[in-house]
């Protein structure tokens, strides 16, 4: 099956902080399935490192006030585009991120809180099909048979 899966998750550095955040399951993720990587923030033309940014409301903004909404849209419409090409089924991403949180992510007060709801990207792969999990998800897509 080919997989979309954060690059930082795969040890690129390319998060907000210039870091990655690689995952120990990732390279077993690439081992049994296509895995094709992807970073919302860089595909939509935001610098590493970055001023941090949180979702408030319909809008993603960053720490200091800029409204970087429509990089992180064009960002994930290029991912989107990616899974349409590669046929992809599903996208493992980074939680808790205003691109990827899968489920959860900051409350947009830059307090570390988090509450209900989907990054950016997520949003979108979701909306095309993509089953979409972060990564305390691989090792259920590690257990599963599907290819």
């Amino acid at each position: 099956m080919t997989i979309l899966v954060s690059a930082c998750l795969l040890g690129v550095p390319c998060r907000y902080d210039g870091q990655s955040k690689a995952h120990p399951l990732a390279r077993a993720l690439c081992e049994k399935h296509h895995v094709v990587p992807v970073c919302g923030e860089i595909f939509g033309g935001l610098p590493t490192p970055r001023p941090p940014a949180e979702i408030q409301g319909d809008r993603v903004v960053t720490r200091d006030g800029r409204d970087v909404t429509e990089a992180y849209r064009r960002g994930a419409e290029a991912a989107a585009q990616l899974a349409r090409l590669t046929g992809a089924r599903a996208a493992v991403l980074k939680e808790r991120s205003p691109s990827c949180g899968s489920g959860a992510v900051y409350d947009g007060t830059f307090s570390g809180v988090l509450t209900e709801g989907w990054g950016i990207t997520a949003a979108l792969l979701r909306q095309q099909g993509l089953r979409v999990v972060g990564e305390s998800g691989i090792a259920t897509l590690l257990a599963e048979d599907v290819r």
